[in-house]
């Protein structure tokens, strides 16, 4: 295990009950302890290391997974969701001075150059899944959507953030470049992906879910925009979950953070709901649900919960709720609080903290937290993942400072494609900073 970047403190635990309330301040702002901030700023930094470590110098493509604890892993399958999350990585890296900006810089000239030139591609959309030395296609993967929204949303971050004209050229013509209607492919709704071989996918992106980056995208583009009417394509199921009431599918906890990590939803609404709130009460609803099954998995508690999309210790599996997905059985997964931070910040600072303290022997490796671990049966996942690892990065920093979403909320296209989707100020009572206990 790598020597910790700074002395663990002792985290106080408590049996009292925690308000189910959002603990933003009066302005907006999540209140940290220093604590916390000394905790999500060591899994920034750590995220950071495994973007630099692991992603090629020459193309900038970050791998989809490493070894936790190890800089050296032969794999070579990178992730372009990954690499969206890394170019991310890089501006908030540069923002804090973690390293020197010219070569931070040179690494996202570097992938933009390849991805814009080397990459392959169809109308502008990548590959989910590519080698890393070369960018070609890799597992007869598609060329994704949704893979390729959250690499543009973080090409689209380092234009707005990186005072550079290559760099802003490069991600614009990237941006550009993509021909959103052609994905429509006749319907009202985004297919959600496309191969050679085979044409468009039959699935579409027509119920709520991590979608809404695509969209936004699209209906942003300068170029080959989508219709407004898409915006409404999509549809908006009720749950009901302990009464807790809130637009969800049958997915994981990280649709409902993915978008959030670059589009700022706070304080806005569209025609149908305050998305921000929304991702609130679908996170009480997890804890709840995890609470609930406390009988079964006694590790389940107030200081110990969320199972998400992840490793498990029999493959990669999508798991969680409310309602059960997957075959539960006792796991933790790191980012479905760590991606959660921004809107039950006490509840899941609590979780990340007992992580880190109580099972750092084994959970706690030279990249942070590992994907997933089990306390129950004594498994630890050995690898990482970069969309994982991004996640907890990215929403650790907007809680910290605000600022990924404040630098894509500067992009004139993110703007646009927020204003034809229908956002308009929301003024809601803000609830009172929820207390520490």
């Amino acid at each position: 295990m790598c020597a910790p970047l700074f002395q663990r403190e002792s985290f106080g635990q408590t049996t009292r009950p925690r308000p189910l309330t959002p603990s933003r301040s009066d302005a907006g702002k999540i209140s940290l302890t220093s604590l916390d901030e000394k905790l999500l700023d060591d899994i920034e930094r750590r995220a950071f290391q495994f973007f630099w470590e692991q992603s090629d110098p020459k193309t900038g493509l970050a791998k989809d997974r490493n070894l936790a604890n190890s800089a050296d892993d032969p794999r070579d399958i990178a992730s372009i969701a990954a690499t969206g999350f890394g170019l991310t990585a890089l501006a908030i890296a540069d923002k804090r001075g973690w390293m020197k900006s010219d070569a931070l810089a040179e690494r996202v000239r570097n992938t933009l150059r390849f991805l814009l030139n080397t990459a392959q591609q169809q109308r502008g959309f990548l590959y989910h899944f590519m080698h890393a030395p070369t960018g070609e296609r890799a597992f007869n993967s598609e060329i994704s959507t949704i893979d390729t929204s959250l690499l543009l949303c973080g090409a689209l971050t380092c234009r707005e953030y990186f005072d550079d004209k290559e760099i802003r050229s490069l991600a614009t013509q990237l941006y550009e470049r993509v021909d959103w209607p052609w994905f429509l492919n006749g319907g009202a709704a985004l297919s959600m992906g496309w191969k050679p071989e085979s044409g468009f996918l039959a699935q579409r992106w027509d119920h709520y879910c991590e979608l809404m980056m695509i969209y936004l995208l699209g209906l942003g583009s300068p170029t080959h925009p989508l219709l407004a009417s898409t915006w409404d394509a999509w549809s908006r199921p009720m749950m009901d979950y302990q009464g807790l009431k809130y637009i969800a599918w049958h997915d994981p906890l990280f649709v409902h953070q993915y978008s959030h990590a670059w589009f700022d939803f706070r304080n806005k609404r569209d025609a149908y709901v305050d998305y921000f709130e929304n991702s609130v009460t679908a996170t009480h609803a997890h804890k709840l649900f995890c609470l609930s099954l406390a009988s079964q998995f006694p590790d389940y508690t107030e200081a110990l919960w969320g199972i998400t999309a992840s490793d498990s210790a029999h493959g990669y599996t999508a798991w969680g709720g409310p309602p059960s997905q997957g075959k539960i059985d006792g796991s933790v997964v790191p980012c479905a609080a760590g991606g959660s931070v921004v809107f039950l910040p006490v509840d899941t600072m609590r979780v990340l903290h007992t992580m880190r303290d109580k099972f750092a022997d084994r959970a706690w490796t030279r990249y942070g937290l590992v994907d997933a671990f089990n306390p129950l049966t004594n498994w630890y996942n050995p690898d990482v993942l970069g969309i994982d690892l991004g996640i907890m990065m990215l929403m650790a920093e907007n809680a910290r400072t605000g600022f990924v979403w404040e630098t894509l909320m500067r992009d004139t296209d993110a703007q646009r494609g927020m204003t034809r989707a229908g956002f308009q100020p929301d003024t809601p009572l803000i609830p009172a900073p929820q207390q520490r206990l």
